[in-house]
């Protein structure tokens, strides 16, 4: 005898209504929908550490990134009927269209639709399966763009009976209701009409998905299996209920294409069986559904202590008064709507009003905590996997490390061990492009610290079996890896930034790769811009010497002779060029400045030092980068006193043309006006220059002093504008200083700081 339980993929009550099922009828076999390819990994179900929520994963070996997740929770009616079957010891297997033809299938479609242009053609497309009750498998790609949205038969079903939403009405009807047995029978006529009255002919792929399942339940009956359970999305139900001829099922299943796939067992994450993430076959509450599958008979006390516990965790004071209130509320409510039983939505409005006093805010903070919550499942380290998914799951394992679906924040002190091998794990990690962590900065000039924020996903899987191929561990996988990108690079910027993550990650062929690398680049290139740019990031990159037993060293006679280069034609670069281009040099010089004075090498500053002053002494450079590399040379004691004023003086002269003097006058004071402030003989200067002009020209230069001085801090502004109106005197602005104090409110907090020292009266 066949038995056919239409079931909604993920539904506590069919769950329920499944296992009550198969422990009366006692099958022989049980037959599951999900890809045949995955039958070997049915032996795990009920091994003490395959923890749901877990996902089959379904993969091309040759490119992983075409794939397909058939994911299971506790409260899955398909993890239920396998966890059966495999505690009695019966025969289980799965009946979908295999993945092998599946995905031959739609890389041939996929490949028609480019070729003809047909993007948006809905009838043709392999992913086009029925509505979104039975879209069970999850896939990583989209072959094409998805057809319209079609009816959620669920949703047409709800608003037969006055319901508006097709999620609260499947709740009531049946998550709700366990022990009946007609409940099967109810919805496979239920979508037998509704497969009626949509009218609409199927996919070509979605027919062989039924034939196929029509098939294994032919095969089970040749087998000589008495009792077959058939366990499939209510969809399909109808479609096996009433079986065509064999024949012409055979027929449709001719010829099918291949391409090989490989499966094996993921964690995965209640958010990714919630709609919001994407999944197509989802459910709005998993976090919900969960509570409901083991806290059946709940009326609203456990869940509601929940909440409570929630906040109490968040610092929120909630007492048992406020839990009794709202349960009250919630069964209050469910009365008034002719329900004997309160569901999700009667326990938000009830949450909402007594526990959050009307916040959407603290409604959010228990949708992502409990309603969907974060949970993630646990996968056995003996089931059959790539040798850099295992090599990764080791030293997560060694380093303590472990993957959460909720983020967490690793602050790591380099200067410890176990921290500094956690940071090369995590540096090897994002140079392979697995985004399991992501760096954030961090306050402070030292080097021996970094914080990483780590939240795994499902997807994280696919990435893991796609850089597979690179090797075997995270270290050689990382280190093939990065050779090759360095060795592809046509661009200087390109192959430093990754010498910057490979020098953390300790890959020391990579980095001599990398280092060869851009010796090349750089002497094949005569921009001097370019080497600019790139340098700074060099410059930093042998600062992890210090903290990092690494060959960073190797990174300084690169950047010696890139210095170097950049000397010898800086001059040249810093003549006839626009306003536009000397702003973007200044940043350039900037960096370039930190940089030299991050390395600390006399010969490198000496050097650097004699192109400033080539620089500024040029007639035909830029004025405003003369006037910044005057700056310079006076911050390095180069230019003091006479000499310094002799120079400003020759810029600001009334021989120089306005527009030039401004210009030099803003290169001179990028950044900072402190100079302004304690030499008066150039305030003097300034300002005498600025007596000169008439008020044309001091029209056509008033917008490059205004932003000249829109650079500097504020405190620098006022004291500048508290000098002008002192007259220039430094004396008069240090009285000015004085005198803003408030005396009265200083005298406020006298007796403070007396009770602070201790000192009575």
């Amino acid at each position: 005898m066949i038995h056919i339980l239409g079931i909604r993929h993920h539904g506590p009550g069919s769950a329920k209504n499944v296992k009550e099922f198969l422990e009366k009828v006692q099958p022989d076999i049980v037959l599951v929908e999900g890809p045949p390819e995955a039958d070997p990994l049915l032996k795990w179900v009920n091994h003490a550490e395959l923890k749901p929520p877990v996902a089959i994963l379904v993969y091309q070996p040759d490119d992983p990134q075409h794939s397909s997740f058939y994911p299971f929770a506790e409260f899955s009616p398909e993890w239920q009927a396998i966890a059966y079957a495999r505690r009695n010891d019966i025969h289980v297997r799965f009946m979908d269209l295999p993945m092998t033809h599946h995905m031959a299938l739609e890389k041939e479609t996929f490949e028609r639709l480019k070729q003809d242009g047909e993007n948006k053609k809905e009838g043709e497309q392999p992913g086009d399966a029925a509505p979104s009750v039975n879209n069970y498998a999850f896939r990583n790609n989209e072959v094409a763009p998805p057809p319209a949205v079609r009816k959620d038969p669920i949703s047409w079903l709800a608003e037969a009976a006055g319901y508006d939403d097709g999620e609260k009405w499947w709740e009531h009807m049946f998550e709700h209701r366990h022990g009946n047995e007609q409940v099967f029978d109810a919805v496979t006529e239920a979508m037998q009409v509704l497969r009626e009255e949509f009218a609409q002919k199927e996919s070509r792929v979605e027919q062989m998905r039924e034939a196929w399942m029509r098939k294994t339940i032919r095969q089970a009956e040749k087998e000589m299996f008495q009792t077959i359970a058939v366990i499939c999305g209510a969809w399909h139900a109808p479609a096996l209920v009433n079986m065509p001829k064999a024949k012409d099922d055979n027929e449709l299943l001719k010829g099918l294409p291949k391409v090989k796939v490989e499966c094996t067992w993921i964690p995965w994450t209640f958010s990714r069986l919630s709609y919001y993430s994407g999944y197509g076959a989802g459910i709005e509450s998993p976090g919900w559904y969960d509570h409901l599958w083991h806290y059946p008979k709940d009326d609203g006390t456990r869940w509601m202590a929940k909440v409570a516990k929630l906040f109490r965790t968040k610092q929120m004071d909630t007492s048992v008064a406020h839990v009794i209130e709202a349960v009250r509320l919630a069964e209050t409510l469910a009365s008034m709507r002719n329900l004997y039983k309160a569901g999700l939505e009667e326990l938000n409005e009830a949450t909402k009003t007594v526990l959050c006093n009307g916040e959407d805010v603290l409604m959010q903070l228990i949708r992502e905590e409990l309603i969907v919550s974060n949970r993630i499942g646990d996968v056995p380290t003996e089931i059959p996997k790539p040798p850099l998914q295992l090599d990764i799951e080791r030293t997560q394992k060694k380093l303590r490390l472990p993957a959460t679906a909720d983020y967490k924040d690793y602050t790591l002190d380099l200067r410890k061990e176990n921290d500094l091998e956690r940071s090369i794990f995590l540096h090897r990690l994002q140079l392979l492009e697995i985004k399991w962590g992501e760096r954030h900065d961090v306050s402070g000039k030292g080097t021996f610290k970094e914080l990483w924020r780590l939240q795994w996903h499902p997807e994280i899987s696919i990435n893991i079996i796609e850089k597979g191929n690179w090797g075997n561990t995270v270290a050689e996988a990382a280190e093939k890896f990065v050779i090759q990108k360095a060795k592809e690079a046509d661009a200087l910027s390109t192959v430093s930034a990754l010498l910057g993550n490979t020098i953390p990650a300790e890959l020391h062929q990579a980095v001599e790769v990398c280092i060869q690398c851009i010796n090349n680049l750089a002497a094949a290139s005569g921009d001097v811009i370019q080497l600019m740019e790139v340098l700074p990031g060099l410059v930093q990159v042998t600062r992890y010497g210090s903290v990092r037993k690494t060959d960073a060293d190797l990174v300084l006679g690169i950047v010696n002779s890139m210095l170097t280069r950049i000397c010898v034609s800086l001059p040249t670069a810093c003549t006839a060029v626009s306003d536009d281009a000397a702003q973007k040099l200044l940043e350039l010089f900037f960096k370039l400045n930190d940089a030299v004075n991050v390395l600390q090498q006399s010969e490198i500053t000496a050097l650097w030092q004699q192109t400033l002053r080539s620089i500024a002494a040029s007639d035909n450079a830029s004025p405003m980068i003369s006037g910044y590399a005057t700056r310079l040379l006076a911050d390095y004691k180069l230019l003091e006193g006479d000499e310094l004023v002799r120079v400003f003086h020759f810029s600001m002269s009334s021989g120089t043309p306005p527009d030039k003097a401004a210009s030099w006058l803003e290169g001179f004071l990028k950044g900072s006006g402190t100079i302004l402030l304690i030499d008066n003989d150039l305030w003097c200067l300034v300002n005498n220059w600025v007596d000169t002009l008439d008020e044309e020209t001091f029209t056509r230069v008033l917008p490059l002093l205004r932003r000249t001085f829109a650079g500097f801090s504020s405190p620098e502004r006022k004291k500048i504008g508290e000098k002008v109106k002192a007259g220039g005197s430094g004396a008069v602005v240090k009285q000015v200083a004085e005198n803003a104090i408030d005396e009265e409110r200083a005298k406020q907090g006298i007796p403070v700081i007396m009770q602070l020292l201790g000192i009575k009266n």
